[in-house]
């Protein structure tokens, strides 16, 4: 196990003085807290005993009932006992992990991937491949690549992890064509997709992205959160997979917490339940919307030429990358004095590529706060192309611009 670049930012960022770019946090100041306390206080006021006691290792019945009316903006169906309720969806990935996985197992990702997912598949010694990406985000054709290359050795994946809508940390979205065809490859594969979806009800414009899950429900296990749509600190997510997976999930679970919190649960079902949460959710929208813009808007004012980025349609993250191979670990000790932080690329692959990547995260300054931070971050790579131009050297440089993904050869993403 290894320590993850962005809790080892939490330190420096969280300092008032510091715009941070970096953390992905969601922007729970626009719940009503009034609203908020009068559902925890009914929810004690008349099912405190409840709340406050041992539940099922599944998850509470009643919620995986609404968990169907929220998943179905995104055609996803399913009946309540196909759900588990975990400790946010990290929790569904590590379950999902360690019911598949032994150690020396394959796992394809994206390139680049969650950090979150990473450490996951890390901790339980799993062989992670990265598969590159395009403007549309995975690639299939460097996916049935990754696929004919362990067949020509004798090998095969045992899981595909993907997130197909407004992606972390790319910021990238897989269309309908690009979907059915990426499961499709899989299916005939016999590889699991695990599907992550903690950011599809967030999109910009339209309706949100129907889920890989609804083209075809075989071979497909469906992860969703309510801390991006509701609050993170409720720690409320949820996997949706077959019969005999959805078993060895539970009893993962409950090895592991023995059952998720009542309290957590109830607290999300009474909101559920007594409040407008398709409104909140369009404020979160309209929200992100505005810091979005604001976060390309600057760029495209401030940035030095060669430096592109991706521009995305939802969630919370764009993915920025340097001109003439600054490398974005070295540089961000200066970034830091110069008191805005992000996190670098590197912290999203297992092969040492993403140096001259870094994600930069909207979602949680004001607008002005994310223009000033943009105008600190321009700076500190224009001095790094003066000593780059001056001198022929600079802290942030990077030799090695080269990919070792399985289909590198693919173009990255469609930037700017």
């Amino acid at each position: 196990m290894q320590a993850s670049e962005i809790r080892a930012l939490f330190a420096v960022a969280s300092r008032p003085e510091v715009v941070s770019l970096a953390g992905g946090m969601p922007f729970v100041q626009a719940l009503n807290m009034d609203l908020m306390a009068e559902t925890v206080s009914k929810l004690l006021r008349e099912r405190g005993a409840v709340a406050l006691q041992y539940g099922s290792g599944q998850g509470d019945v009643g919620l995986r009932e609404q968990i169907l009316e929220v998943m179905a903006d995104v055609k996803v169906s399913a009946h309540p006992d196909d759900i588990v309720v975990t400790t946010g969806s990290q929790m569904a990935l590590d379950l999902v992990t360690r019911v598949f996985c032994d150690p020396g197992d394959v796992v394809l990702v994206e390139a680049p991937s969650y950090v979150g997912a990473l450490g996951v598949f890390r901790a339980y010694e799993c062989e992670v491949i990265h598969v590159a990406m395009d403007d549309e985000g995975l690639n299939p054709i460097a996916l049935q690549e990754a696929i004919s290359t362990l067949a020509a050795q004798g090998r095969k994946a045992k899981m595909l992890y993907t997130i197909p809508s407004f992606h972390n940390p790319a910021g990238v979205t897989q269309g309908q064509p690009r979907r059915a065809e990426i499961l499709a490859i899989a299916q005939r594969a016999g590889v699991l997709l695990l599907e992550d979806d903690p950011y599809g009800l967030l999109g910009f414009e339209g309706e949100p992205p129907a889920a890989i899950r609804s083209h075809d429900e075989e071979g497909v296990i469906y992860l969703g959160s309510f801390s991006k749509t509701i609050a993170s600190g409720l720690r409320v997510g949820w996997a949706v997979a077959p019969h005999g997976v959805r078993e060895k999930l539970v009893l993962a679970a409950e090895s592991a917490v023995l059952c998720p919190s009542n309290y957590s649960q109830l607290t999300i079902s009474e909101y559920l339940a007594t409040q407008p949460w398709r409104e909140q959710i369009k404020s979160y929208r309209e929200l992100y919307r505005e810091r979005r813009d604001a976060l390309l808007e600057s760029l495209e004012q401030l940035m030095p030429p060669g430096t592109t980025w991706t521009t995305p349609a939802g969630g919370f993250y764009s993915w920025l990358t340097l001109p003439n191979g600054l490398d974005a670990k070295a540089m961000l000790p200066r970034a830091v004095t110069a008191l805005v932080a992000y996190v670098p690329g590197t912290g999203f692959y297992v092969n040492g590529s993403g140096h001259e990547n870094m994600r930069l995260s909207y979602c949680y300054p004001e607008p002005d706060r994310i223009r000033e931070g943009v105008r600190r971050l321009a700076g500190v790579i224009e001095g790094e192309l003066e000593i780059a131009a001056t001198f022929g050297t600079g802290s942030a440089l990077h030799s090695d611009s080269g990919s070792d993904s399985p289909g590198s050869n693919v173009p990255a993403p469609n930037l700017q």
